[in-house]
């Protein structure tokens, strides 16, 4: 996979000045467009489409320093229609603007090739098992929050404290279907940047009719892949997130699939014992 990944990394690079299809670079990966993305984030840090777009700015940034093109001239060339968009674009990313840089040759940022590496890592064993199940139905309530890292998240933890504990007992007493209990539904993340939105749904899996209050969601039929993991509250939830994109994935012949993922979540003071549910395809 790993080898794959980087045959991917020197399409990009050879291609920085022209268009890069996203989905040839998953055939070359030999895997999904979605699954590519969410490797590539996790992996990587950052989203694709922003890493194809800081190797741009930073070789188009050597131009404006070397002086030999116009400004205009390099921004066409680096896919920018106006020196305004162009000169938005790089003191977004260099905290200068081109003319500025050319002029005072003020230090600017560089966003180096990346290479995929084998780290030895997954010393301890990943609990999983895999789920085949047919189409259901979450109820509950939903929003859109920014994504966080490490820590709680206070927009989750303000929207579920404004759901109210008679109401989330209610969402509780709906639960007939595995995963039991209440469950978090997330979706359609914009990125994987700190910040970055996404859409968030707490609720149940029921075969029953909703109340008037509360909403509905279809999860279509899938195969998932579900992660058991304890620990201590939130930390080891957030680290088997991002251990299952960059260890499970790339040692499994599963990928990810377009779909929402599912948390269930029991507290028992500082320690959590969870369930990660992540739609995949063999």
């Amino acid at each position: 996979m790993l080898e794959r990944l980087n045959q991917a990394m020197a399409h990009i690079e050879a291609n920085l000045d022209g268009e890069i299809d996203v989905k040839h670079l998953a055939r070359i990966a030999h895997t999904s467009e979605y699954h590519l993305r969410r490797m590539f984030s996790a992996l990587a840090g950052i989203p694709l489409s922003e890493y194809i777009r800081r190797r741009r700015l930073t070789r188009a940034a050597s131009e404006v320093l070397s002086g030999h093109d116009s400004l205009l001239d390099i921004a066409t060339r680096w896919g920018y229609g106006s020196n305004e968009a162009f000169a938005r674009a790089f003191k977004a990313m260099h905290k200068v603007g081109p003319q500025e840089a050319r002029n005072t040759k003020k230090p600017l940022q560089s966003q180096q090739i990346l290479t995929f590496k084998l780290v030895v890592e997954g010393s301890t064993n990943m609990e999983y098992r895999i789920v085949n199940k047919d189409a259901f139905q979450v109820v509950g309530r939903g929003t859109r929050v920014p994504l966080v890292h490490l820590g709680m998240n206070p927009a989750i933890v303000d929207f579920i404290k404004g759901i109210g504990m008679p109401t989330l007992e209610r969402m509780k007493a709906l639960s007939d279907s595995d995963p039991e209990g209440l469950v978090a539904l997330t979706s359609n993340q914009e990125g994987n940047e700190e910040g970055d939105h996404l859409d968030y749904f707490h609720g149940a899996v029921t075969s029953q009719n909703p109340p008037d209050d509360m909403e509905v969601v279809t999860v279509p039929k899938h195969t998932w892949a579900v992660f058991r993991t304890e620990g201590p509250y939130p930390e080891t939830i957030q680290h088997m997130w991002r251990d299952v994109y960059t260890q499970w994935f790339p040692s499994n012949s599963y990928e990810s699939v377009e779909g929402p993922t599912m948390l269930q979540t029991r507290i028992n003071g500082d320690t959590a014992t969870a369930e990660l549910w992540i739609p995949v395809t063999s």
